[in-house]
């Protein structure tokens, strides 16, 4: 298996399927099934990088001072 974009063990959800396309309702509308929900997953999962969006950090700065600067 070869690695993938966003590491090896992405779990398959229509979400991100080649097969699918996103509706206006937040469902996914399969070629291969119709309408299924973003986490189901079926057979024919094709993984599109493309679509997967990485989760957000929260990464806050600390806070500094002017004295913090100072030599």
């Amino acid at each position: 298996m070869s690695n993938k974009l966003f590491g090896n063990n992405i779990e398959p959800a229509c979400e991100y399927c080649s097969n699918g396309k996103k509706s206006e309702s937040g469902m996914i509308l399969c070629l291969k099934l119709g309408v299924v929900s973003p986490s189901f997953c079926c057979k024919k999962f094709e993984y599109d990088p493309l679509k997967r969006k990485p989760k957000k950090h929260n990464h806050r700065l600390p806070k500094y001072s002017a004295k913090d600067f100072e030599i």
